[in-house]
């Protein structure tokens, strides 16, 4: 019974997800602001290792996430928005790992988006506010390819941990890595974490500019990069039959 509550509550976490990055970044730029700090120590070079360690954190969640969606099958949830969705059983590159690598991606990719704002109980805690909220719609979507694959899930879920990646199993991906998908499935997410970076700096300075304008200037070329993305994919329809 408190498996299939959890596993409801997932149904509904699904559809709203995609909010959580937003919570992280709105949630680093206003601590940010507030404190003005860039790391939770009293050494400068010890906040600055902080930083360092953010942006390592948040970029590595971000290519996680890339090169799962490269290897991934074709007609999987990635970017589903209501219900879950699988042509297939994915058991291959990563997920030979762990079975959610998206979400552990996502998990690593918000945790590091919230250290940013120098403060390390937003980072734990949006850390483990994530962890809550992948575990359950993890349980909403096992329950889905249970449902769907049987005994072949089963198997794969009898070796494969959910969330925690083991260290060993690697499987060679089934398929060759695709560029197109996982640039249509992580482009945004790529955009969001520079609009991190800066409005948190932003904040930071009490959304003042700085005298060096060269990092501003630079999202300003990602802005337009953006809206040339949103030109391809709505407009020129390159992305079309791409999930």
């Amino acid at each position: 019974m408190y498996h299939k509550e959890l596993a409801q509550s997932g149904h509904r976490l699904f559809s709203v997800r995609g909010l959580n990055i937003h919570v992280a970044i709105i949630g680093a730029a206003i601590i940010a602001w507030y404190t003005g700090r860039t790391g939770p120590f009293e050494s400068e070079a010890a906040n600055c290792w902080w930083q360092v360690a953010a942006l390592a954190t948040a970029f590595a969640g971000a290519f996680w996430r890339v090169f799962t969606s490269g290897f991934a099958a074709l007609g999987t949830s990635g970017n589903a928005k209501k219900e879950a969705e699988a042509a297939e059983l994915n058991t291959t590159g990563l997920y030979s790992l762990v079975r959610n690598p998206l979400y552990v991606g996502r998990i690593v990719n918000f945790t590091g988006i919230a250290m940013l704002s120098g403060s390390w109980v937003f980072g734990l805690l949006t850390y483990l506010v994530s962890v809550m909220i992948y575990v359950r719609i993890s349980m909403y979507e096992e329950q889905f390819l249970i449902e769907k694959f049987g005994k072949a899930h089963e198997e794969w879920a009898k070796e494969v941990p959910s969330l925690l990646p083991r260290l060993h199993g690697w499987v060679k991906p089934k398929y060759k890595f695709w560029w197109k998908r996982a640039i249509r499935r992580e482009y945004k997410k790529f955009f969001q974490l520079a609009t991190a970076i800066i409005l948190v700096d932003f904040a930071r300075r009490g959304f003042e500019l700085p005298e060096d304008m060269t990092c501003y200037y630079i999202y300003g070329g990602i802005v337009v990069w953006r809206v040339g993305m949103l030109a391809l994919t709505h407009i020129f329809k390159v992305f079309d039959g791409v999930k």
